[in-house]
């Protein structure tokens, strides 16, 4: 889906219709705003943020024994 809106006179935007019903937003739906390579970005806030965040970068371990690199790093902590 691609839409144009424009900015108000009040610095405020409209979500289209077809954006909003897919993306199931409703009024008093928070949105997380990031800007990026010259980009604005708007993601609904999650509603469980440990759930969003479960899995984040599993690839960085993807084939490595976590406890060994858990050793690794503990033998180089100074007590």
């Amino acid at each position: 889906m691609s839409a144009t809106i424009t900015i108000s006179s009040k610095n405020q935007v409209v979500i289209p219709k077809e954006a909003r019903e897919a993306l199931e937003l409703s009024p008093g739906t928070r949105l997380m705003v990031h800007v990026e390579d010259g980009m604005i970005i708007m993601v609904p806030e999650p509603r469980d943020y440990i759930g969003a965040m479960r899995g984040l970068h599993k690839e960085v371990w993807d084939g490595l024994d976590a406890d060994a690199e858990i050793s690794k790093s503990r033998d180089n902590w100074d007590v």
